[in-house]
């Protein structure tokens, strides 16, 4: 989703790559599949099963209601998955048989466990790093604020390492890292 104060903005789109909308990961194709599955288990069981006995309707509505949900929800996890693992570079036609083929959402659990982690380019020379790294490995650039003493990753806003307590001011730490500096 984006949002008006970040549209035109490349740099800013890099940088929320990995905290983007979750939502919008769906595909389109995965909500309208969903909204037809709903549809049809209302179908399902208003329309197809028995119906002669009215006292139990509210049964009926309960049961017509969370399985469509149940089943809607499914889909619009397999749309998310089928987009997910293109964003994290992993075999896609793997992980959607497993996803799909396994019983019970167990394949979108195992999906959920090992999937690899988000690779993000090094702004400097593009190599790809994973988003826990604080310096290229290729090219030494500082991707993250570390302490000058223990170099342990801090946030921005500390005044103190809070590993050593090495007093951060002291580290000269590049412009675009000193945001919050006084």
């Amino acid at each position: 989703m984006n949002r008006f104060w970040n549209h035109g903005s490349e740099r800013s789109r890099m940088d929320t790559a990995g905290s983007e909308d979750q939502l919008s990961m769906i595909p389109t194709w995965s909500v309208v599949l969903a909204i037809i599955v709903f549809g049809a288990v209302q179908y399902l069981f208003h329309g197809v099963l028995p119906h002669h006995k009215h006292e139990l309707l509210p049964m009926r509505l309960l049961m017509g209601y969370s399985w469509g949900t149940a089943f809607a929800s499914y889909v619009l996890l397999v749309g998310y998955v089928s987009r997910d693992v293109r964003r994290r570079r992993m075999p896609a036609g793997l992980w959607m048989l497993i996803v799909v083929v396994m019983p019970g959402g167990i394949g979108a659990v195992v999906y959920f466990l090992l999937r690899q982690p988000m690779m993000i380019p090094c702004p400097h020379c593009s190599t790809e790093l994973t988003s826990s790294v604080h310096f290229c490995p290729q090219c030494q650039f500082q991707l993250a604020p570390v302490c000058g003493r223990c170099f342990r990753g801090v946030q921005i806003t500390d005044v103190y390492c809070t590993q050593c307590g090495h007093d951060l001011a002291k580290d000269h730490a590049p412009a675009r890292l000193r945001v919050y500096s006084d």
